[in-house]
């Protein structure tokens, strides 16, 4: 609908940051047959006719690399036109365009003011066909928001009169040149009951039992006219029993509502929070006055565990949680302060997990597109940590080796995951324009050495360490990237670079080794996350790597977990794949700081930033980054434990990509009790479930809708079709 580019309108205020406009179109029509709205902003909008709400999709049109990109809706409205006069009214907010934005509160990143665009296809029973567009006489009206914004929420009068306030704009601004319908939707999903109620002097405290991202909801019908709410959210309780808010930042992460004489529900639209708590002012609380619902991109479910033992329960669902709470139209960071950012990192080291708990390759689709047109415009071929990028720009002091690396790691996961090379050939000049840039900054050493974050938060190491320390955990990236375009430029039949990148990844690989680890197997820097990050993409010979194991397996046996973002994800694996299952039990069962089961036990029900995010007397780490305190509750990166629990406590893993062929190679752990999982693959659903029998004995069964291959503990292996599968094991 490229139509759409030719008809933008804008208001003709000036511009003011967390303004909505608000604009309406009349329009008459007789016997419609259909009536198809085509729609796209420069900002996010929301729209009705005739007072229905005709799109089900969050922050409309979404977040692209504006300068470039840019989605449109396609939404019937057969069903909402009438004969006679019909009123077209679309809310347009600032949003991630123009709104206040990253973790700078920049406004206006991409441009002056919101705009929006909509074209309205209607047949009639006689075959006749019209279009009504935005170009056409469009009237705005005063507007209910006097605020609307991701961080600080939104200021809401219902006692507000429409009235007209002027005519639209043609909107002057650049428009981006490439246009496609949206394939991605953000939308309401569970609702989320108030589990608790908390009376304060002054306030009330609403518990709603589940750390989440989404927005409340408030029914005002026993409101009197005029009366204000105000709405604060937190993910904790102080000592106090007061709201949290410490972690927020510059995020005011408030709803404030007037009650006006209609009684409709309020519902935010151009904002989301992440919390667990909401604090109420303004008019004592009734049951049912408030609720909330949990807001995320639509993805379907593919993943399921079940363990008796409660913790490790409580685990899955929390990192479960912290994939809703932010894959937000993009994977966030987190939902709760000034930040809420597309990161590069953070979505490569939770990609296999979240693709085992939901089918995520339109996601995925969506934000490797993110990702080409923002490395567009970058002078060096660099892809930033976060994406969409901000405009034009070059690489900075931080060479933020191991986020923008998600170029390679993302769409190679998606083939072995869901069997297609799509992405990875649509990716194909941007990883060869990203690892072209690598081999230019490595020069004539193989190697980048430079300021960088490293195993991002690594316990008990800060970033003065880390910017030291990071060379061979930047470094391993850039092999495994290396090797990934060696690999697919083969697969493509592009001789020339396949041979280029093979022998760079040999230089590489050399100078890796030579540089940074000795031959008695010890690392440079000797940390767990060096270790794990040179096993799983740099070291491939096995004298080396027994002797490296050696070093890792003392460490953890003398200090226990001790790994950072990108080394979490793989740690347990590596440690179950060299017969060291009972270990990486012992590291997921820890529950002292840091750990998971820690974390349970302070009353978490998602994954946290940081492992001592609250401390073990209580206190929360409140250590600051570029001056602004950095803890989140909600935080998805160490939730890459997922993977452990589908690909080893199920032991589902492809044996053919997208598993045309399954692999069943389960490690049970008597502490877990019994299991039962399934995933449903775009091949089939396979369920496995074991259950300790005695202490040395296990049940396992399998069933599986493909061919594949069941390993058991006591080194049976065995073929197999389609069907289901039991067996009994003697673990001693």
């Amino acid at each position: 609908m490229k139509e759409l580019k030719q008809h933008f309108i804008s208001s003709s205020s000036e511009y003011r940051e967390g303004a909505v406009h608000v604009f309406w179109q009349k329009f008459a029509a007789q016997n419609v047959k259909s009536a198809v709205l085509f729609m796209t902003a420069l900002g996010i909008y929301d729209v009705s006719v005739n007072g229905k709400d005709v799109q089900e999709q969050y922050f409309a049109p979404g977040y692209t690399y504006y300068p470039r990109d840019l989605f449109y809706q396609k939404m019937d409205v057969t069903d909402a036109i009438h004969n006679g006069e019909n009123i077209l009214k679309v809310y347009l907010a600032q949003g991630w365009y123009c709104g206040r934005f990253t973790f700078d509160n920049k406004i206006q990143i991409y441009g002056d003011q919101p705009a929006v665009s909509w074209v309205l296809q209607i047949e009639t029973m006689d075959g006749r066909q019209s279009e009504i567009t935005s170009s056409a006489d469009v009237t705005e009206l005063t507007s209910p928001y006097a605020y609307a914004g991701f961080y600080d929420g939104e200021i809401y009068d219902a006692t507000v009169m429409e009235q007209e306030i002027g005519k639209a704009v043609p909107y002057t601004g650049a428009v981006p040149d490439h246009l496609e319908e949206t394939f991605t939707k953000v939308r309401l999903q569970e609702e989320m009951p108030v589990r608790a109620v908390m009376q304060r002097e002054d306030s009330t405290i609403l518990d709603f039992g589940q750390n989440f991202a989404g927005v409340i909801t408030i029914d005002p019908g026993e409101l009197p006219e005029g009366t204000t709410l105000t709405i604060r959210h937190g993910e904790i309780l102080n000592a106090d029993g007061s709201l949290y808010t410490a972690n927020l930042r510059k995020a005011k992460a408030e709803i404030v509502y007037t009650s006006g004489h209609e009684k409709k529900i309020y519902i935010p639209k151009f904002t989301y929070m992440g919390f667990r708590y909401a604090e109420l002012k303004g008019a004592p609380y009734h049951e049912g006055m408030i609720s909330a619902r949990a807001l995320y991109s639509e993805m379907k479910r593919t993943g399921y565990f079940q363990c008796s033992n409660a913790m490790v329960q409580q685990l899955y669902e929390n990192q479960v949680w912290g994939q809703k709470s932010n894959y937000v139209e993009i994977p966030t960071d987190c939902p709760q302060r000034d930040e809420r950012m597309g990161y590069t990192g953070d979505g490569h080291v939770y990609a296999l997990t979240g693709s085992y708990n939901f089918d995520t390759r339109d996601f995925f689709r969506k934000f490797l597109k993110d990702i080409r047109y923002s490395q567009t415009d970058n002078s060096e071929g660099y892809i930033p940590s976060t994406v969409p990028a901000q405009g034009p720009a070059g690489i900075g002091f931080l060479n933020m080796l191991g986020w923008g690396n998600a170029v390679t790691i993302i769409p190679e996961m998606l083939e072995q995951q869901f069997g297609s090379r799509t992405a990875l050939e649509e990716q194909y000049e941007s990883i060869r324009a990203f690892t072209e840039m690598e081999i230019r900054k490595m020069g004539k050493d193989q190697l980048w050495i430079g300021v960088n974050l490293g195993d991002w938060l690594m316990p008990g190491k800060n970033m003065g360490w880390m910017a030291v320390h990071n060379n061979p955990v930047s470094n391993s990236f850039i092999v495994h990237d290396l090797e990934v375009i060696s690999r697919l430029a083969e697969a493509l039949g592009k001789k020339e670079d396949a041979e280029r990148y093979r022998h760079q990844l040999e230089l590489t690989r050399t100078a890796y080794q030579n540089k940074f680890i000795r031959k008695n197997g010890k690392i440079r820097g000797d940390y767990q996350g060096a270790y794990v990050m040179a096993l799983t993409y740099v070291v491939t010979e096995e004298t080396l790597r027994r002797k490296m194991l050696g070093y890792l397996i003392r460490d953890i046996r003398k200090n226990g977990l001790n790994t950072g973002f990108f080394a979490t994800e793989h740690l347990l694996p590596l440690l179950a794949d060299h017969g060291e299952s009972r270990l990486a039990y012992d590291l997921l069962l820890q529950e002292n700081c840091p750990g998971w089961m820690y974390e349970i036990k302070k009353g978490a029900t998602t994954v946290w930033e940081r492992w001592d995010a609250i401390r073990p007397d209580g206190s929360v780490n409140e250590a600051k980054s570029g001056g602004d305190n950095m803890v989140s509750f909600n935080h998805y990166a160490f939730g890459s434990v997922g993977e452990f629990y589908y690909r080893y406590i199920l032991g589902i893993r492809p044996l053919e990509p997208g598993y045309r062929k399954a692999l069943i190679r389960p490690y049970p752990d008597v502490r877990l009790g019994s299991v039962s999982g399934s995933y449903a693959s775009v091949n089939g659903r396979i369920a496995v479930a074991w259950k300790y029998t005695g202490k040395e004995e296990v049940s396992i069964s399998a069933e599986l809708e493909m061919p594949g291959r069941i390993e058991l503990p006591d080194g049976r292996t065995m073929d197999v079709t389609a069907g289901k599968y039991e067996y009994v094991v003697k673990t001693g």
